[in-house]
């Protein structure tokens, strides 16, 4: 009888872990939409995301957990898919013309950041204010990307470096037969 009684309260429990995993993708979706500065369409997230005010996402992005830092403007284009621990910082110290070593905290410097469409990021990414991404870009996992990505580039390392390119013909015959992930 004990049997039965603990297999039942661990099939509650597992329902029930279900459903929590679910209302928690539904807080952090309602936190997204009610800080960015605007949004359209699709947004799936799957781990906790932090996004800024200064965020533009359009439709059909994924997040497994990206973190905006600093007041930059972020902008994310269509079918944009992150891995989990991923970090855009737009926000820098001025270390050369403030009053205090070693930096000034009393003025920040603020840079921009553009992910075109189709840009997948691995796990672990980081992306540092002033850069585009651009559209079919592939950044590889743990890369710190400090300068512009080339459309349909695969990079890599620390700081990222392009090491090949997708098949652009390939990839431009899936876009236009709309076979999106």
């Amino acid at each position: 009888m004990q049997r039965i009684i603990l297999s039942f309260l661990r099939k509650i429990l597992k329902g029930l872990k279900g459903s929590l995993g679910y209302m928690q993708k539904k807080i952090w979706l309602y936190e997204i939409k009610s800080v960015v500065a605007k949004w359209e369409g699709v947004i799936l997230v799957g781990n906790k995301t932090k996004l800024s005010p200064n965020t533009y996402l359009e439709s059909n992005v994924s997040f497994n957990g990206l973190t905006i830092y600093g007041r930059g403007k972020v902008y994310i284009s269509s079918w944009f898919h992150s891995g989990v621990r991923c970090s855009f910082i737009t926000g820098y110290h001025d270390y050369d013309h403030g009053n205090q070593i070693p930096y000034d905290s009393s003025r920040d410097i603020n840079k921009d950041i553009m992910i075109e469409q189709c840009v997948w990021l691995g796990n672990d990414v980081i992306v540092l204010g002033g850069v585009t991404i651009g559209e079919g870009a592939i950044i590889q996992a743990g890369a710190v990307v400090v300068s512009d990505i080339p459309k349909y580039a695969i990079a890599g390392g620390s700081p990222a470096k392009v090491f090949k390119y997708r098949d652009i013909e390939h990839y431009e015959k899936l876009k236009a037969e709309g076979k999106f992930h």
